[in-house]
Parts: structure tokens; sequence; C-alpha cells
């Protein structure tokens, strides 16, 4: 395949997966207006846990199955392609079956750690969903390997938009047949079981329709043991380094339902106050990260093919332009909806409950997209466990921050817990990052970008509290957000070309900030 057709499938791969984790993003808005905050309290608290059951099953089976078909194709090994496929094929079905039986049988034992009974009928839904996930993967992987990213691009956007669309549709058509929120919650689930089958179905279509496998060599059990093994070698440190910043979430599902619990709170009491804050909060926060979730697409095998040639200036040159970016881009995503937060929770979510908890998260937003992206960072430059490690250590600690804190200021706590925890990861991994390929951590542009996002956002939250937009109408309010937002940008961007913070390099890769840089 030709570098100009690689790169266009890196750049679908990435604008796919943007638009997958928009989607997955979004929809918790209309979930949350349609169902409401206790339905949206239990999807939050019960969501993470499934994300990492389902990542132990198939994250890293896409790439382990991708890298081993390039490899047997570049020598012209038709059968081993053959074998890899089918052995990926019985691994998937193997682990999408056993993980569906354990979630499904520990469902109330799961639900109880997780703050109670309400929990279940939820985990039961969405355990069904893992017995076609790693299968789905297999197919992925196997056209990946083929160098073709349009198959894994188109369904993982058609994934999301079936997902979202059942979430939507279940959640009304249960609530206005008014059933209770964990039944409502568990209807929801079903739009992952769906959203994967579609994907499957798709998959399995394109698959039939090229027969790309030829062979009818038969496979044996030591051909079978051979291709686990290898396969296995491969996945298991990627899903390991996947699994790492999942573990956060999951934390939070496990100690802060059983603290509010503890503080004399029903069950029912409990979701509502955790979709009010965090499930509302989570939805607001994963819109303003998915750039620097995209953005590490590109930038982990960027890194390891420099690193592979030994060009260090480039790898290190690779790190700088994706740390300035982020700057660029993060700075003001998080001070922006921080300064917005009473008016975008009161036109999204119809009140301002959570407002101060949702504050403190937006900020953490900052800090959770450079801690996504230093951590793929770390994981292109070679230091996966490195890159486990600090996730680990900074997840035993919030479990501890958020009993110590959530007792003592309830969802206030968690919030500043979340806060600390994004900011130590940052750190850590900065400092790993720079051992390993040092490049300039603080630029005077990336200061300018902080500044800029600090008086843009100073402007914003005089206006929201001179106005006291929290007495408006929700379209009142919607129509604030809006013009806060251009306003915003305008006032970030006059900054940045008042100061000259933008240089040539980062502008060539910025259309219109380059046409208003040489107008100036």
């Amino acid at each position: 395949m030709s570098k100009s057709s690689l790169l266009k499938g890196a750049i679908l791969l990435t604008v796919a997966t943007f638009l997958s984790k928009l989607l997955g993003s979004v929809f918790r808005i209309p979930l949350q207006n349609i169902a409401g905050d206790e339905v949206l309290g239990i999807f939050s608290v019960v969501y993470p846990v499934y994300m990492s059951i389902l990542i132990i099953t198939v994250a890293g089976i896409p790439l382990a199955i991708s890298k081993l078909i390039s490899e047997a194709r570049a020598k012209g090994r038709d059968d081993d392609v053959y074998f890899i496929y089918r052995t990926a094929t019985i691994l998937g079905v193997v682990f999408g079956v056993v993980s569906f039986i354990l979630m499904f049988v520990l469902a109330e034992w799961i639900a109880g750690f997780l703050g109670g009974s309400l929990m279940t009928y939820s985990i039961l839904a969405v355990s069904v969903t893992l017995i076609f996930a790693p299968y789905m993967a297999v197919y992925r992987g196997f056209f990946q390997g083929y160098e073709d990213m349009v198959p894994t691009a188109v369904s993982q956007v058609l994934e999301q938009f079936v997902r979202v669309l059942i979430i939507i549709v279940a959640a009304y058509y249960l609530t206005i047949q008014a059933f209770a929120p964990e039944v409502v919650s568990a209807g929801v689930m079903i739009g992952s079981v769906v959203g994967v089958l579609a994907s499957l179905v798709y998959l399995k279509v394109i698959f039939a329709r090229r027969k790309p496998i030829k062979t009818a060599t038969k496979m044996n059990k030591e051909t079978f043991s051979h291709w686990a093994k290898r396969i296995l070698i491969v996945a298991l440190p990627i899903c390991f380094g996947a699994l790492t910043m999942a573990l956060l979430n999951v934390v939070d599902s496990l100690t802060i339902p059983r603290q509010l619990s503890a503080l004399g709170n029903t069950e029912s009491e409990v979701a509502h106050i955790y979709g009010t804050t965090f499930g509302r909060g989570q939805a607001l926060v994963q819109m303003a990260v998915v750039f620097a979730s995209a953005l590490i697409l590109p930038l982990i095998p960027a890194i390891t093919k420099a690193l592979a040639t030994n060009d260090k200036d480039r790898a290190s040159m690779i790190v700088d332009r994706g740390n300035t970016i982020t700057h660029l881009t993060a700075w003001p995503a998080a001070m922006g909806l921080a300064a917005l937060t009473v008016p975008i929770n009161y036109a999204l979510f119809g009140d301002v409950l959570g407002s101060d908890v949702i504050f403190i998260l937006s900020v953490s937003a900052l800090f959770t997209s450079f801690s996504v992206l230093t951590t793929g960072m770390l994981q292109g430059a070679n230091r996966e466990f490195a890159a486990a490690i600090i996730v680990l250590v900074c997840s035993a600690a919030k479990f501890v921050l958020n009993i110590i804190l959530v007792a003592q200021y309830g969802m206030i706590g968690a919030a500043i817990s979340t806060l600390i925890v994004y900011v130590a990861i940052t750190v850590l991994n900065v400092y790993i990052l720079y051992r390993t390929l040092p490049f300039p951590v603080v630029r005077r542009s990336h200061a300018l970008y902080a500044l800029a996002s600090v008086v843009m956002g100073a402007v914003l939250l005089f206006a929201v509290d001179y106005l006291q937009v929290e007495l408006w109408t929700r379209l009142n309010a919607m129509l604030f957000v809006a013009a806060g937002v251009v306003i915003g940008a305008i006032i970030y961007v006059v900054i940045l070309i008042g100061t000259k913070a933008i240089d040539d390099d980062i502008a060539s890769s910025l259309p219109l900030l380059s046409k208003l840089n040489r107008r100036k």
C-alpha cells in the first residue's frame, strides 16, 4: 500500500474514532432529559465496570491480529493468515462467552459492590454485549492487517450511531410507560448490545463479499496453540495499557456510591446524586477531552516509528508538537466549560443541580486531556509499563481520596479527588516522558495559551454571574451559551494573535489562525 493510502487510512480511522467518541459523550444529555438523573446515575455507575471487562476481553485483539497478519502477508504466507484468523476467532468466541457468563452470574454480587440492587438489571443487560464484542474485534483486526481502515472506521461509527439511537428510543419508550428507573437503565443498556451486533453484521458482510481467505489448509491443535500464544503475547500488554485509564472510572463506581450510602442516602437518592453530578459532569468532560483522545491515535505509531529508526530528535519533535497542540485546545476548552458551567447545566439538563461539582470536573478536563495524551505518548515511546504503573498508583490514591473526601465533603470531595489525581498523572507522565524523550515541557506559547484562556474564562464567568443566567429560560440559557462560545473564541484568538503566541509551525496546521496571523 502506498504512503498516501496509508495516511488516508490513518486519517479516516482518526476521524471515525473522534466521531464515535463524540457520539459516546453527547448521548448522555438526551438520556438525562428523557429519563432523568436517577437513570443517568445508574448508567454512569455501571458503564465503567462493563467497559473495563470489555477492554480485558477485546482491547488488544485488533492490534495483535493486524500486526501478525501484516507480517504474514509481507512474507507471502497465506496459510498463516488463515491460521491467525481462525485462532483469533476461537479466542474471541471463548473470551466473549466466558466473560458474559461471569458477568451475568455475578451480576448481583457486582451490583452490591456498586452500591445496591438498582444496578443488577443493567449489569445483566449489558453483559450480553460481551458475547459478540470480541468476535467483532477479530474482523476489525483482520481488515487492519490488510491496511484497510475503512471497515473498522465505518463499523465504529455505525456501532455508536445504532447504540445511541437505541438508547434514546428505549429511554423514551420505557419512561412514558412509567417503568422503574432500574428497568429504564437496563433497557438503555440494550443499546450497547444492538450497536455491537450491527457492527458485527456489517463487518461479516464485507468479509463475505471480499472473500480474502482462499486457503483450504486445515488447522491442527499444535498450530492453534502456536498462534494463540503469539496473539496473546502481543494483545495482553496492549490490553493492560488500555485498561489502566478505565480503572479510574471504576474506582469512582466502587467507592462513591458506597460512601454516599454511608452518609444515609437511599439507593434511589445515591443514583440521583451521582447522576446530577458525575453523570452530567462526565458527559461534558468527555466532550472536552475527545480531541486529545483522537489525537493520540496518529501520535503513538508516529513516535514508535521514529524510535524504531533511532530518530530520537523526530520523536521528541512529535511529542513537542502534540503537547503544544493540546495546550492550544485543552486550555480554552476547560476554562470555557468551567466558566459556562451554570448556563450549560441549565440549558442541557434543565436545572443547575450539581453545578459546583461540574465546575471542578470541568477544570479537571484540562489535566484529563494531558493525562490521556501523555499516557498515549508513553505507550508510543515503548514505556507502556511505566504508564501503567503511574495510573495504577494514582488509581489506588483515588480510592483512598474518594473514601476520605466524599465522607467529608460529599460529591465536591469526589470532584476534588478527580482533579488531584489527574494533575498527579499529568506531572508523573511528563516527568517520565521527558526522561525518555527530552522536549520543551513549557514554552512561551503554552503560558500565553493559558493566560488567554484564563482571561476568556474570567470575562465569561463575570457575564454569567452578573446576568444571573440561572433565572432565565432554558432556551435563553442555550442562546447565551452559544453566544458565550463565540465571544470566548474571539477573545482567545485575538489575545493569541496580539501576543504572537502561534508560531509558524503550529499555524501551518491550523489554516484559519494562519490566515488571521498573516493579516495582522
